[in-house]
């Protein structure tokens, strides 16, 4: 049947999430750091995640897709609701550990403090540094984090859900006091993840300085996606 249903401009899409928590019905999920509609009989097309969506990538379409089907998304609300937790951040599970070449590994972390709250902003290390942002849980769910993202960076680390802080104001602050040269950006593929990664790009933007901007966005159980 044609019908007015949702459309999602991955391009506009900035990963926050926050439609996927304004949408009643779980028609819409994060993939691989963006949000994408999970399944056309979820969607209503009354289009709570509108106004959700800072950045308008949400829109009305009217397209060939299937009836909107109220049992079929109460027996998912239901299914969801069995679980520890609603949030996919939260949600428990085992992970298989990596197997490591090596059991003593010499750290690459060339500064301390590590956490964006305690960080200085100004500081002879920023100076000419490439510059790692990283969410908390990401070293933890990718073995080789310290080779292939710490070694030869300089590192801040901070968990936008946990921390009652808007990273952005720092953040400006030390990209325009310093000479920062790149920024790498590693974030989880959960929604609350989307704030570090969008913390970075207001800061960006509010410095008024153009810096290379890298995004690497893991599963829960450590792949690059």
């Amino acid at each position: 049947m044609i019908r007015k249903i949702i459309h999602i401009d991955q391009e506009k899409c900035n990963g926050c999430g926050l439609c996927a928590k304004a949408c009643h019905e779980n028609a819409i999920g994060m993939v691989n750091g963006k949000a994408h509609l999970l399944r056309d009989d979820y969607c209503d097309g009354l289009g709570d995640c509108l106004p959700a969506c800072p950045t308008g990538a949400i829109t009305f379409v009217e397209r060939e897709a299937a009836a909107y089907d109220e049992a079929a998304v109460r027996a998912n609300q239901a299914r969801l609701a069995a679980q520890p937790c609603g949030c996919p951040g939260s949600q428990s599970r085992a992970l298989a550990p990596q197997s490591g070449e090596n059991a003593e590994v010499p750290s690459q972390l060339r500064q301390w403090p590590v956490q964006i709250k305690l960080a200085p902003v100004r500081a002879t290390y920023f100076n000419g540094a490439d510059l790692l942002i990283a969410a908390d849980c990401t070293a933890y769910a990718y073995g080789n984090f310290h080779r292939d993202f710490i070694q030869g960076r300089i590192t801040l680390v901070g968990c936008p859900k946990l921390d009652a802080v808007d990273y952005a104001e720092k953040l400006t602050v030390i990209l325009q006091e310093n000479k920062i040269r790149s920024l790498t950006v590693v974030r989880m593929e959960v929604p609350c993840c989307g704030g570090i990664e969008q913390a970075v790009r207001r800061a960006i933007a509010q410095s008024g300085k153009a810096i290379d901007c890298r995004v690497v966005t893991l599963s829960t159980d450590g792949k690059i996606l």
